[in-house]
């Protein structure tokens, strides 16, 4: 069943992937690349170079799926790279702006309440 929510954690690839690679060779570059586990229940996202296509990639009770969207016309805006850790690391709300064209350089947020428990 599909199941991304807001309380998934979700980590963008940085660099450009070549689309074509399927589960086993995307979970490697998690390994790899990224330092993750594939089998986490993160969702990993990977973005071909023109940033005209896009896969997420997760694993779901019993199994890892892939989500994968080209687009017709335009391209992805992606997010800046975080220097002090080297990585993406983007909220729900960012993956759906990211996927529906809205860019996500100029965006402000403004402060809201959160509760600290339910952070892991």
């Amino acid at each position: 069943m599909f199941s991304l929510n807001d309380s998934l954690r979700y980590y963008l690839c940085a660099g450009s992937c070549d689309l074509r690679k399927g589960f086993d060779r995307l979970s490697g570059v998690v390994r790899g690349e990224m330092g993750r586990d594939p089998l986490s229940g993160e969702v990993f996202i990977f973005v071909n170079k023109p940033c005209t296509s896009i896969k997420l990639l997760h694993w779901e009770r019993g199994g890892l799926v892939i989500y994968h969207k080209r687009l017709e016309r335009g391209r992805f805006s992606l997010p800046a790279l975080d220097k002090a850790t080297q990585s993406f690391h983007l909220g729900w709300t960012d993956l759906v702006m990211m996927i529906e064209g809205i860019s996500l350089e100029k965006i402000r947020y403004k402060k809201r309440f959160e509760n600290i428990k339910k952070k892991r």
